[in-house]
């Protein structure tokens, strides 16, 4: 297997961030984490609130497949639907990329 790592970077609607939170760490993750290959979620914030950065939220899906674009075409099949209810809350201008390892982990000590 291959390993995979989907980084979404995204905002709330302004005057909407708690129902954002809510929403993204309470159902988003777990929803995406029904998808085969999806192995973790995580999410952060950027860290100096007062930084100039155009996203302020940034969400890591670890993925292990063989099959990206079937993982890949099955979060977009359900987005949306009853299986992964969006939220009004999150601003639908968002940066989603996803990145293929190169390397294997380097752990401290190791």
């Amino acid at each position: 297997m291959s390993a995979y790592t989907f980084i979404v970077m995204s905002n709330p609607v302004a005057g909407q961030e708690d129902e954002y939170n809510t929403w993204y760490t309470n159902q988003h993750l777990h929803d995406v984490l029904k998808v085969d290959g999806i192995t973790s979620a995580r999410r952060f914030k950027i860290a100096d609130d007062a930084a100039e950065a155009p996203f302020r939220y940034c969400a890591l899906y670890n993925m292990e497949t063989e099959d990206p674009d079937a993982v890949m075409a099955e979060l977009g099949k359900r987005a949306g639907t009853k299986d992964m209810p969006m939220s009004d809350a999150l601003d639908r201008n968002l940066s989603a990329t996803l990145f293929r390892a190169i390397t294997p982990a380097v752990l401290k000590g190791g």
